[in-house]
């Protein structure tokens, strides 16, 4: 009998969880633990895909019969990668560059198939950018977001998808789930490509 091929999430993103979920897509998590440093100075389209390639091969070295999605998603603004803040400090000079700015979001995604031993049979992946500018922020709302704590596991330090962040974009060109974390079309694009006997398991069609 063959092995009914299982779907793994290697992200521990509540925000990417909670979009697969919204497209009714059933799957198992599985977080990635592997090193992100980046060296060198590779393009930032590089550095999203092959961060998204490092966690979906690092967990699917532990997952058998497996379609497993990596992902990472980073803001880019003069050609500087805006990670993840430090502190509220660092979260606060990030808002404050991304003000009356427009700045890029790169979301990398990759997929890998797995076999019987966890061995890694094929894989496929992209990058989806979308551009965002922001209205010109006051330090009083800088300060009251960032005290609430929301922009400190966030890339850039905002999340559009929150109460001021939702505030703060002015005009996006491009997908707006990838802002968020996940780019939902180009994830089906290619899954419907790359592994389409798992659309009516995935989509519920």
């Amino acid at each position: 009998m063959k092995t009914p091929l299982r779907i793994v999430l290697g992200s521990a993103s509540p925000r990417r969880k909670q979009l697969l979920e919204q497209i009714n897509m059933r799957f198992d998590i599985s977080v990635s633990d592997t090193d992100e440093t980046i060296t060198g100075s590779p393009s930032p389209v590089t550095v999203a895909r092959d961060l998204a390639e490092r966690k979906a091969n690092d967990v699917a070295s532990r997952e058998k019969v497996a379609l497993v999605i990596g992902a990472d998603t980073i803001v880019v603004h003069n050609d500087e990668i805006l990670g993840k803040p430090v502190d509220r400090n660092d979260a606060a000079t990030m808002l404050n560059r991304l003000s009356n700015q427009t700045h890029h979001v790169l979301t990398g995604v990759a997929l890998v198939r797995t076999g019987r031993d966890a061995e890694i049979i094929e894989s496929t992946g992209f990058v989806e950018e979308t551009k965002v500018t922001f209205g010109a922020l006051t330090e009083q709302e800088i300060d009251e977001y960032v005290e609430s704590g929301s922009p400190l596991d966030k890339a850039g330090a905002y999340g559009i998808q929150d109460d001021w962040g939702s505030l703060f974009v002015k005009r996006i060109e491009g997908d707006y789930y990838n802002v968020v974390g996940f780019p939902l079309h180009r994830f089906y694009q290619t899954l419907k490509s790359f592994a389409p006997e798992m659309l009516p398991h995935a989509i519920g069609i």
